[in-house]
């Protein structure tokens, strides 16, 4: 080597000396991050110095760890990007732990920065420490802590390829304070080695696909049962969905995650399915001869009875997650690959053998799909009175249908009155907490939303007590100008606790009623924000308007029927065919819910 190389090679690696502080940032940069939902602290000041000092990487100031994450989860989930949250050691990072499970659930890519303390300190019990890798090993994918300012870079591109790869997820990545202050050498992401432990399995295995084609043509009575894996995969994937639909004619249902993958407004679309699915999507599951079940995990608010699920049928499951395959329900062709992989094989492999695929053997099955639609199982009694909560979803829905709009939910009725109402046409423009049932996840993750699109109209179906939970962050949205809506039906209850306890425990309502509720009007504008209230029916449409005009973050709250239940409903311990629906929720029709020693079946 030239003593000319050698002086070339001597300022390349001094333009990579940099703090730990600095390593971070520039990590943060290459890997394509422009936003961040953080709160400082003592254990990360050395970051928030360097973000003090650019311009290229926005902070959003959270006013709860907790929200940091959900932003971070919101902005994930509608971008497909990688959701970023920064938080400090000790209670930082154990006000983290809700969304790391929530991300770590619902597969939405997360990473997760964390400071520590001082490397020499570990183990001693010092101010504002934890044992951050410990303690949220169990809700990761994979967690580091970081002890040499030379493994930083390596570590942060390594932690989005993870994040990222595979069934998406969180990460945490635990940074003491000196080695922020540390100097090291940068590796850039092209220089970083790809572990080669972590190798997820993107294409399928052609014999299994097509072993599942000749189970697919065979059908009598099939069903395609999708779910959030679709939308994870890309956009691709949901287009793949769609024509593999249309080229089938088979009917689709999906979990809550998964909703908008395939066009609520499509003719083969049975709804949600589910313990608050549709009548006819759970008779489809229930009867089915051949189920396609398509990044979803055979959840147990999908299957009810697991002895009872869709007895009869044969089982093909897509997972890009090897650990999902025959993990709660035994399948006969697995296929471990990519969704977007797997499909677009799937349909070439359709194509190629259509003329064999008699799409008149479905006739019978559509046949009964029809009179199970007419059964009309998410009807409800209108009253001109008082506003009912379906009724409000479904004009939210007509008033905000053609704009650029995404919605959030809380958890509760509110969260399956919006599944069942609201439209989806495309993935992405549905956040909501699936597996872990975060109350208080909605607001923040749709700060995150309006965050990542600045000009869509961004909406938060909440109930009043979910709301409460991390209703700080409006102080956010004012701050960072992010015209939020939160749109509550309010029914001076916990509903959903409140209805199990109805159905299901002879309605001794322990602790499900709210008495102090806040005056969310005058809530909204403490904060600096709008407060609208409606309670009449007659005033819904206008009230929304106003709450859509809006140019700041809004409160909207939406007083509807106290004791409206949820249904169709299918009681835990039960299977698909044995649900309650609108007009059958008789006394007679509860007291079966219920087993011969008058306790719930939970």
């Amino acid at each position: 080597m030239s003593g000319t190389e050698n002086q070339t090679q001597g300022d390349q690696m001094q333009d990579n000396r940099m703090t730990g502080a600095e390593i971070v940032l520039q990590a943060l940069r290459d890997n394509g991050v422009e936003h961040i939902f953080g709160y400082p602290g003592g254990a990360v000041l050395p970051i928030y110095d360097e973000i003090f000092q650019q311009e290229d990487i926005q902070h959003i100031l959270v006013r709860h760890e907790q929200g940091a994450g959900h932003m971070a989860e919101g902005y994930a989930r509608s971008t497909g990007k990688v959701g970023v949250m920064l938080v400090t050691s000790g209670p930082g990072a154990t006000n983290a732990v809700t969304p790391l499970q929530d991300a770590l659930m619902d597969s939405i890519p997360l990473v997760c920065l964390t400071g520590q303390v001082p490397t020499s300190l570990i183990g001693s019990d010092a101010f504002q420490e934890c044992d951050t890798v410990g303690i949220t090993r169990p809700c990761t994918k994979h967690n580091w802590l970081v002890k040499d300012v030379n493994d930083l870079a390596r570590i942060i591109h390594e932690a989005f390829r993870i994040a990222q790869s595979g069934r998406p997820g969180p990460v945490v990545v635990d940074i003491p304070k000196d080695v922020q202050f540390a100097t090291g050498t940068y590796t850039p992401p092209s220089a970083a080695p790809i572990q080669a432990s972590y190798q997820p399995k993107l294409q399928g295995d052609m014999r299994q696909i097509e072993q599942a084609i000749e189970m697919m043509k065979g059908a009598r009575r099939p069903v395609i049962y999708s779910g959030g894996g679709v939308i994870n995969s890309g956009p691709e994937a949901s287009k793949l969905l769609r024509e593999l639909v249309e080229l089938t004619n088979f009917p689709i249902t999906s979990t809550l995650m998964g909703l908008g993958a395939y066009p609520a407004s499509g003719d083969n679309w049975l709804g949600m399915l589910g313990m608050h699915g549709t009548f006819e999507a759970n008779m489809a599951m229930h009867d089915c001869d051949v189920m396609v079940c398509i990044g979803a995990r055979f959840d147990d608010r999908i299957t009810g009875r697991l002895n009872a699920f869709s007895p009869n049928s044969k089982k093909i499951h897509i997972d890009i997650d090897p650990s999902s395959i025959n993990k709660t329900v035994r399948v006969d062709v697995p296929i471990i690959g990519d969704i977007g992989n797997v499909l677009e094989d799937m349909v070439r492999v359709w194509r190629a053998s259509a003329k064999d695929a008699d799409k008149a053997r479905l006739a019978d099955w559509w046949e009964g799909i029809v009179r199970w639609r007419g059964r009309n199982s998410l009807a409800y009694k209108m009253s001109d009175d008082v506003i009912m909560p379906q009724y409000a979803i479904q004009r939210l829905y007509e008033l905000t249908k053609h704009r650029d709009t995404y919605i959030t939910t809380e958890v509760g009725q509110h969260q399956m009155w919006a599944a069942q109402f609201y439209g989806f046409e495309q993935p992405n423009r549905w956040m909501t907490s699936g597996g872990l049932g975060t109350m208080g996840y909605g607001f923040p993750a749709a700060i995150g939303v309006q965050v990542a699109h600045p000009d869509a109209l961004v909406i938060d179906i909440a109930g009043d007590a979910s709301i409460q939970m991390c209703i700080q962050e409006m102080s956010c949205a004012v701050q960072h100008n992010l015209p939020v809506k939160i749109f509550i039906l309010n029914n001076q209850y916990m509903g959903m606790v409140r209805q199990w306890q109805q159905l299901l425990h002879g309605n001794r309502l322990s602790n499900s009623y709210t008495e102090a509720m806040p005056d969310f009007v005058k809530l909204a504008e403490a904060y600096g924000g709008v407060g609208i209230r409606c309670d009449k029916p007659a005033d819904l449409d206008a009230a929304i308007q106003q709450m859509i005009d809006s140019p700041a973050p809004v409160i909207f709250d939406c007083r509807v029927a106290n004791l409206a239940n949820c249904f169709p409903m299918i009681p835990s311990g039960k299977a698909h065919n044995e649900m309650l629906l609108p007009d059958e929720a008789t006394d007679e029709a509860v007291a079966n819910a219920i087993d011969a020693k008058g306790r719930a079946l939970v």
